[in-house]
């Protein structure tokens, strides 16, 4: 079996704003493997400043992980434990390398055409305009579950968007989320998490930064808004060390991206302790490309969350891989009568 990789670069339709800046363009990798007449893909993630794979050596451990794939997947997943996006894309290409057909890495009624997931529409952060602008889109499209970033602007004005929705959608008609992605500081995010709440919104993503434990799970204790931890768990490698977190903090919800946590075998570990603890959790992609998209919204369909994923970034590219993947009416689909194009990848 050989084993090479592919940096492939990501470039926005419109700059995205999040608490930790504008997103233009999103690096990526693409492992693949090809043994005999058999082809196998995976998608290698990271997120500049937030994951914790985001180190110089990067792209040393693909080459070192080329070099090494005659050792098991168990193997190399056990080897990149500090590489969590390396061990989703070595789960996935050799699922895929399994697999008569390279995508197709878990067959269900979702592969089939025959379910679909439903997701929450994301509103990225930006000026009022523009984001009343993404919200009447997201609602246009069908959406009944809306996932609003904020921290960016005055908070006063966050909350008068939120406040306008809410005259004309009732809790029953639109879920809202809302993902501060660490923007509070601690002395002021009950407050803020106390107006929020009048607002009957559905929870609140990271509301201060991660890390702070103590501060976490005191506001987890006290808080009128059910809140989700996402950033927290990256960085959290051994199920020792994330049974601690969450007895620790005791979250409402956590949010699982396989990229940033070790793919599906960390995320199962997560969910596992959540199941055990009786937390809720969902899964959301962290801006993959259709490749890696692919593979957690096929998992993700295994699992049977009822609850919106947050699965619906992959139109968000101009130069995204074409696949069978479409959203529609707030949830995501894959169409059997579409086929997979890698010509941008120029293998």
């Amino acid at each position: 079996m050989e084993a090479s990789y592919k940096k492939y670069i990501l470039e926005f339709k419109r700059p995205s704003g999040t608490s930790r800046g504008v997103l233009t363009t999103k690096e990526t990798w693409f492992l693949m493997l090809q043994d005999e007449n058999d082809f196998g893909i995976g998608e290698c993630g990271i997120l500049r400043s937030l994951s914790v794979d985001d180190r110089d050596d990067y792209e040393e451990k693909l080459s070192w992980v080329c070099r090494n794939i005659h050792l098991s997947k168990e193997i190399l997943w056990d080897a990149l434990v500090e590489f969590p996006s390396i061990q989703f894309g070595v789960e996935q290409a050799f699922l895929s390398l399994k697999s008569k057909d390279p995508f197709l890495l878990f067959p269900s009624a979702f592969t089939n055409n025959e379910a679909s997931i439903p997701i929450n529409g994301l509103i990225w952060m930006g000026e009022e305009t523009f984001m009343k602008e993404q919200l009447k889109e997201k609602l246009q499209q069908g959406f009944n579950c809306i996932k609003m970033k904020i921290g960016a602007i005055d908070f006063h004005k966050e909350l008068e968007l939120l406040k306008s929705i809410r005259k004309s959608f009732s809790a029953e008609e639109i879920e809202i989320r809302v993902d501060a992605n660490g923007a509070f500081s601690p002395t002021e995010a009950l407050e803020k998490l106390q107006q929020l709440s009048l607002l009957e919104l559905h929870s609140i993503e990271q509301p201060i930064k991660q890390g702070n434990w103590g501060e976490m799970a005191k506001l987890c204790a006290e808080t009128p808004l059910p809140i989700a931890l996402d950033e927290e768990l990256i960085g959290i490698f051994s199920v020792t060390k994330k049974r601690e977190l969450l007895q620790t903090i005791n979250p409402q919800y956590i949010i699982l991206k396989p990229s940033l946590v070790g793919g599906f075998k960390g995320s199962q570990e997560w969910i596992d302790l959540c199941k055990e603890l009786n937390i809720g959790w969902w899964i959301t992609s962290a801006l993959e490309s259709n490749i890696g998209l692919n593979a957690i919204s096929q998992w993700t369909f295994t699992l049977q969350n009822e609850m919106p994923q947050g699965l619906g970034t992959g139109s968000l590219y101009t130069n995204n891989l074409e696949s069978p993947l479409e959203v529609s009416k707030g949830s995501i689909e894959y169409k059997t009568n579409r086929n997979w194009n890698l010509k941008k990848l120029n293998l």
